[in-house]
């Protein structure tokens, strides 16, 4: 059995959740399986660098730099003194020369008063190169042999799109010619969130880049399973924050995840799913601190069970971009311009919605990205293609997602019914040929309102999948 375990911020935060990732390893490299970990910065480290950076670019003086430094050597050192004692005076000079190296960054940053995007990436990956010496240092004091990599190391070769690089085909052979051979006799413990580019450049993954690793290094290792160990117990019906009664989902399939995490839910990208379906390897979800709990699977197979719809999630952040005007009622190519011009302003296009009439056309993008996305579109009211572009940043999208909802009937009629018999108002509905989500936007004040009723009319806190 071959498995690749990743641990994310809060299951290596401290001493205590490291030593409980440490025995996780521990059992299954005991037992003869062999195991490859992707490990992420402690919980808070990569923001807290991230910050320091940026503002070190419009800062008026550098002395912020040292107790910032001093801060992260203080906390990793002692969690090393904890989780390795007799492997401390081999480990801390080399966590203590990265943080001078990362010091001299952070000055020269302030020096030139620039963040270049490689520069970011460059910075932003520290968190990784301080904890995995811990964490490797940790395991070797538990009497399991182990062999730290950073990404590059690793074999993980990517695009040049620095802070969301994508990994390149030629990785695989790369990662299996590296890992592989230490996983006869070693535990790898490899640093997720980068990358490098073909000559050597540093990148990083986006977001949930540590996931993207686990599933980058099981697809060319053709690994039995991924583990993706977390804080919550596997995915989750909708965010238990909004619904008391959120309950685990014990299976889901690769489609479901897809739309759940596209759609604001906190379990894996969709990118990160990706390597892993390609080989229709099983990934797994579960959680750290309460490691007996089985988890989330999520697999090739669409179960749909007795149940039409798995999970509710929304996003909250977003904005509805209106383009109206009766000169675009049959002119061809007028949706070619506008999303050409949405491309070249680098806004992402979450949702789309257009009437029969072809006079209006909305569409959903990330709140932070409203007013570029208006002026990139300025241009066709001057060219006589559209009278208005608006933006309306009162909104969310809600996502009704499952399986079991394609060719199934009334699914809608239920949505919408409920909806209106709560007085809730939809703005805009759009779903895919997949028939795996169906999503809506309405006011921004409606939107936890609307995840709840939409919970419990799909009976989602009851029973289970099967």
């Amino acid at each position: 059995m071959m498995r690749i375990m990743k641990f994310g911020g809060t299951s290596v935060a401290n001493a205590e959740a490291i030593g409980r990732a440490v025995a996780i390893i521990k059992e299954h490299f005991s037992a003869g399986e062999k195991i490859a970990v992707v490990v992420s910065a402690q919980s808070g480290v990569t923001d807290t660098i991230i910050r320091m950076a940026d503002s070190l670019a419009m800062a008026t003086n550098e002395e912020i730099i040292h107790p910032c430094i001093g801060g992260l050597e203080k906390q990793h050192l002692a969690t090393l003194q904890e989780v390795a004692p007799d492997r401390y005076s081999e480990v801390a000079p080399v966590i203590q020369k990265r943080l001078q190296t990362l010091s001299n960054f952070l000055h020269a940053v302030f020096h030139l008063r620039e963040l270049t995007p490689r520069s970011r990436d460059y910075i932003s990956v520290f968190g990784e190169r301080l904890s995995a010496p811990v964490i490797g240092a940790a395991l070797m004091q538990a009497g399991v042999p182990s062999v730290v990599l950073d990404g590059c190391e690793a074999g993980i070769r990517t695009t040049a799109v620095h802070g969301d690089a994508i990994a390149l085909p030629g990785s695989a052979p790369r990662i299996k010619h590296r890992v592989l051979p230490l996983m006869k006799d070693a535990v790898p413990v490899i640093m997720g969130f980068m990358g490098c580019t073909e000559e050597g450049i540093i990148t990083t993954l986006g977001r949930s880049g540590s996931d993207y690793t686990a599933s980058i290094i099981g697809n060319a290792l053709s690994a039995d399973e991924i583990w993706i160990w977390t804080d919550v117990d596997g995915i989750m019906t909708t965010d238990p924050r909004l619904v008391s009664t959120a309950r685990v989902i014990p299976s889901i399939s690769y489609s479901e995840v897809m739309e759940l995490s596209y759609f604001g839910a906190k379990v894996m990208h969709s990118r990160s799913v990706e390597p892993a379906m390609q080989k229709n390897i099983p990934v797994w979800v579960k959680n750290t601190f309460n490691p007996a709990i089985p988890g989330t699977c999520i697999t090739k197979g669409q179960q749909t069970g007795s149940r039409v719809v798995k999970a509710i999630t929304y996003i909250d952040r977003v904005a509805a971009i209106n383009i109206t005007g009766a000169s675009m009622i049959g002119r061809p190519g007028v949706a070619k311009t506008i999303f050409s011009g949405l491309a070249g302003a680098q806004v992402n296009v979450m949702m789309i919605s257009q009437g029969s009439s072809e006079a209006n056309i909305s569409l959903i993008v990330e709140e932070s990205q409203a007013q570029v996305a208006v002026l990139a579109l300025r241009d066709l009211i001057d060219r006589c293609m559209v009278r208005e572009v608006t933006a309306n940043t009162d909104v969310c999208a809600v996502a009704v997602v499952g399986a079991g909802m394609a060719g199934a009937l009334g699914t809608a009629g239920r949505t919408f019914t409920a909806l209106g018999k709560a007085g809730i108002n939809v703005m805009m509905i759009s779903q895919g040929s997949s028939e795996v989500n169906i999503s809506f936007v309405v006011s921004q004040k409606d939107g936890p309102e609307a995840v709840r009723i939409l919970h419990d009319e799909f009976l989602l806190s009851e029973g289970s999948d099967e």
